[in-house]
């Protein structure tokens, strides 16, 4: 292997991009970073950087612009989910600095929770999700967590132990790692002022229900994944819950954003029929009720049991 190979595989090591004092404090000489750029193999993005040909390009982006990956360009880069994946780059920049940057960017100056190496082109996650809190509505970035959560990323107890703004201290205090989509979150979300318990990705009759609203409503969010085998499979599950005694709600629309804004007449509906609410079989008489109430508790006595079916009988 020649010393040109041994500093290409180095920068893959290092992602791909690189300090030229990082290169030379690994004995890679001028002359070698300079064959190399002759060659085609390496770049240089920006004075004091070196980044392999076949390098991520945005990285080599952020090294030649002088910003750091953050907020939901690098939320989007670490598969979290989000709200709306368009819009303007996110970047992260020295705090009291006034970069001129060729591209129209969302920039960021906030303290975060993890410091940032010199060399640092991508933040991580933690600091991502502190630029989240304080750049998107509050239900969309509590999804962002969620994903970040049930992805594995971070644990609750990890972000515990970091310090936080207020936004994003709120945010941890409702943020939950079992739930699959942000879809989730937000139905969640929705149904909170209707006080009824609301269980995300639990399971029921063998298989996993997305969302279970008080005891017996079970509603699906469908994604694109459910078609052939798998929607077939759905039916009989939805089949099975019906046996059981559950409602199922169930729609490929919730696929799409567009049906968030139908929650709200959802939630309506179901808080005024009582879909969320087993059935119970009616109280057998006022006077047993009242019996009950008064603190009688075991067994009654002859006694008490005439008093009842005299009072009964009038």
């Amino acid at each position: 292997m020649t010393r040109l190979d041994e500093l290409s595989a180095f920068l893959t090591v290092l992602g791909g991009v690189a300090r030229s004092v990082v290169v030379a404090e690994r004995g890679f000489s001028r002359r070698t970073v300079d064959a190399g750029v002759a060659r085609g193999i390496i770049t240089r993005p920006r004075r004091g950087w070196i980044a392999a040909t076949d390098a991520d390009r945005q990285l080599v982006a952020a090294a030649r612009l002088g910003v750091v990956l953050t907020c939901r360009t690098q939320a989007s880069r670490l598969g979290l989910w989000l709200h709306d994946h368009r819009g303007r780059p996110h970047f992260a920049v020295p705090p009291h600095s006034a970069p001129q940057l060729p591209v129209d960017a969302k920039l960021h100056w906030g303290r975060v929770p993890l410091p940032r190496h010199p060399d640092a082109l991508a933040d991580p996650v933690e600091n991502v999700l502190a630029h989240i809190a304080e750049c998107e509505p509050f239900e969309q970035a509590l999804a962002t967590w969620e994903s970040a959560l049930h992805g594995g990323l971070v644990t609750v107890e990890s972000l515990h132990g970091l310090a936080w703004k207020p936004a994003a201290r709120g945010i941890l205090l409702r943020a939950s790692p079992f739930a699959d989509a942000g879809l989730e979150t937000y139905v969640r979300e929705r149904l909170r002022w209707l006080k009824l318990r609301v269980l995300v990705q639990i399971w029921i009759a063998g298989h996993r229900v997305d969302t279970l609203i008080g005891d017996r409503l079970v509603l699906q969010i469908d994604g694109a994944h459910h078609t052939g085998s798998q929607r077939s499979e759905d039916i009989r599950h939805d089949a099975e819950l019906l046996l059981m005694g559950y409602r199922v709600i169930r729609g490929e629309m919730c696929a799409s954003q567009g049906c968030i804004g139908r929650i709200r007449p959802c939630e309506e509906h179901i808080s005024a029929r009582g879909a969320h609410a087993r059935r119970r079989p009616p109280r057998r008489s006022v006077q047993w009720t009242h019996e009950h109430r008064s603190g009688i508790t075991g067994e009654l006595s002859e006694e008490r049991f005439g008093r009842l079916s005299a009072g009964r009988s009038q």
